[in-house]
């Protein structure tokens, strides 16, 4: 091989070797997880104002008392509790939430809030200096207050992030509110009205003639599905539809000796969840249902005096067992007729 040859391969090698390790290291580049946004700003977002300082609540409180029916409430709730460093808790703080507090009582002294108390005016800190979490994207705000609760015991909220509600632009201060009082969990009774708010169609659906009594209080969303996300379909609580039904229906849940195929997989099969036109939440009317599947067939009783041949109206008059049954019918075939 020549000197010409062989400069000419160790170019083309080099230059392998270039596009080579250029391809590799693009590929790691784009393996790297990389905020959309600057990091600062990312901070900014779920820590408020970096040029200020953390002076703690009772300072914040003691500075004025424009917030103290907040306090009061906060203080009766589960998470007031960790307050107190004597709870052993993490701490939480009015600052935990809204950020560094020094800007927001800046210049408010005692001799203020005396000279506005005589005005009859309530001296108010610079709120503006907090964070402005009722305007942030929503995923920023349940980023604070993931901040302490991916921490905890409370497993549901692993899938937040991956689950449809995140994903829809729900945030955790859609349906909880902190400063309510004592109980910072969503009532039964209002949950419905909540789930409603988005999910017009399942609101008519459970005005429907057949329905399960959500309306009436007996029933509630979370009943079914887990809000704050889900490995399951539709966020079910059960990983199938039929396990999550029998939760309540358990006569139907088998197995039995003699059971419908279609009875071991989905109930909506057969049922709407919510609510339908038909009786016992059918998606259509028997016989129209049954006959999706069956072939149709006359009835006719030998023993009656001038008995007739008819077509029946209602398979459940005679199929009574129709989820499943152990005892087989009278010819010993297992009609679930009993």
């Amino acid at each position: 091989m020549g000197g010409a040859q062989k400069r000419a391969v160790f170019k083309a090698l080099f230059c392998l070797i270039v596009f080579l390790s250029l391809f590799l290291s693009g590929c790691e580049a784009l393996r790297q997880s990389r905020p959309i946004l600057p990091m600062r700003q990312y901070e900014k977002m779920v820590a408020g104002r970096l040029d200020a300082d953390y002076v703690g609540t009772k300072t914040c409180l003691s500075a004025c008392h424009y917030h103290d029916q907040l306090k009061k409430d906060f203080d009766a709730s589960t998470m007031g509790v960790q307050i107190q460093r004597s709870s052993g808790l993490p701490l939480v703080n009015c600052e935990s939430c809204h950020g560094p507090g020094s800007l927001a009582i800046k210049g408010i002294t005692p001799e203020k809030v005396a000279a506005d108390a005589k005005r009859g005016i309530q001296t108010a800190c610079n709120y503006k200096t907090f964070i402005d979490i009722k305007h942030l994207p929503p995923q920023a705000q349940a980023l604070i207050c993931l901040k302490c609760h991916t921490a905890n015991a409370t497993f549901n909220l692993h899938n937040w992030n991956a689950g449809p509600h995140a994903q829809a632009g729900v945030s955790c201060i859609d349906c909880h509110k902190v400063h309510n009082g004592p109980d910072l969990k969503t009532m039964q009774r209002d949950i419905a009205g909540m789930c409603f708010k988005c999910h017009k169609e399942v609101k008519a659906e459970f005005s429907l003639p057949s329905h399960h009594p959500v309306n009436e209080g007996r029933v509630f969303c979370t009943d079914c599905h887990d809000p704050m996300g889900s490995i399951n379909e539709k966020m079910l609580r059960r990983p199938t539809v039929k396990q999550t039904c029998t939760r309540c229906h358990g006569e139907k849940e088998g197995p039995f000796a003699f059971e419908h195929s279609e009875n071991t997989e989905d109930c909506r099969t057969c049922h709407r969840p919510h609510g339908s036109v038909n009786a016992n939440l059918l998606v259509v009317p028997v016989p129209f249902l049954c006959l999706q599947c069956h072939a149709g067939h006359r009835i006719s009783s030998s023993s009656a005096p001038g008995s007739v041949s008819t077509f029946y109206t209602r398979c459940t008059d005679c199929h009574s067992q129709i989820h499943g049954t152990d005892l087989p019918s009278a010819s010993g075939s297992g009609f679930f007729h009993r």
